[in-house]
């Protein structure tokens, strides 16, 4: 599943290509693919602007305005909007990839992917929004936003914690809620409404990193070593969105289908058996959750009190 910087390199490209401009049309292809959505996604985004291109932790979403021109400035083009700091849309087009999905921007008279799910073409006749998902596993809806937070994000996603990357991030609030978790800090470090974007592979980086194995219980950190570890995960994170991302297949790809290449960066993740960058050790892999955990033996001693 995309991660945080794999989600960011996509947002940064539907802020680029889409932000600003207004739905012509909207065709839904597959229902599972809308199948979280309450009403008719095609007439509800059908005259709307898509104001801009937000993401936190995983999720991405492109907030509504009513249409073209709708918070412009006395005076400004009616096709080209400006919309004041501050002025929240009431709804928004919210995103999650799932496993394999895919928003990809295209010329309308391109080839259809074969597992092409919805389509968005725009009133400027420019390139057409289109989100693929060969598992379905992923999904839009339109989503009113929750204003309470200092942030406001859709609704649905108002559990999720803020991610490592976001100026919401409260670092030493985190530092307590992680140490009364009474946890192993890996499984800490995926609990998305502790801390969001963070999933398997940069976690395996990151405590690889800060020399923590997976099991170590989150009451026995100190707050100079969570520090240490929080530094690590914006760290590897903040060179995967210089690479573009991790893929691993031709499924992780930015918004003009182009796979990234942190994977040639990893230091343990996927190198079961092969030498530790740092020391040399043979990288171990143990199975965590149904999934793997990869780290270095001599790096990353497993301790007496583990927890699973």
């Amino acid at each position: 599943m995309p991660e945080l910087p794999e989600v960011e390199v996509v947002r940064r490209g539907l802020e680029r290509w889409v932000a600003g401009r207004t739905v012509a049309s909207a065709e839904v292809l597959h229902p599972r693919a809308v199948r979280r959505n309450a009403g008719d996604l095609a007439g509800q985004l059908k005259g709307r602007t898509l104001r801009s291109a937000e993401r936190r932790g995983k999720y991405l979403w492109l907030p509504l305005a009513d249409g073209p021109g709708a918070s412009a400035a006395p005076g400004s083009p009616e096709d080209e909007p400006r919309y004041e700091p501050g002025d929240e849309p009431g709804d928004a087009l919210l995103a999650h990839l799932g496993m394999s999905g895919q928003l990809l921007v295209a010329d309308p008279l391109s080839p259809i992917e074969r597992h092409l799910r919805v389509r968005l073409g725009f009133t400027d006749g420019g390139l057409e929004l289109r989100f693929v998902d060969q598992r379905t596993f992923g999904h839009l809806l339109v989503a009113p936003m929750d204003p309470r937070p200092a942030r406001p994000v859709p609704e649905p996603i108002a559990h999720i914690a803020p991610d490592p990357l976001e100026e919401a991030f409260d670092d030493a609030e985190f530092a307590v809620a992680l140490r009364l978790r009474r946890t192993g800090i890996k499984r800490a470090l995926l609990d998305q409404s502790l801390i969001s974007g963070v999933g398997n592979i940069y976690a395996d980086e990151a405590l690889w990193r800060a020399r923590l194995h997976w099991a170590r219980p989150t009451e026995t950190l100190t707050r100079p070593k969570i520090a240490e570890l929080l530094a690590a995960v914006r760290e590897v994170m903040g060179e995967a969105l210089e690479q573009g991302g991790t893929s691993f297949d031709s499924l992780y790809v930015n918004v003009n289908g182009e796979s990234g290449y942190f994977d040639r960066s990893l230091a343990v993740y996927g190198r079961r058996d092969e030498p530790c960058r740092r020391c040399g050790t043979p990288i171990r892999r143990e199975a965590f959750m149904n999934r793997s955990s990869y780290s270095c033996p001599r790096c990353q001693p497993r301790p007496k009190n583990a927890r699973p």
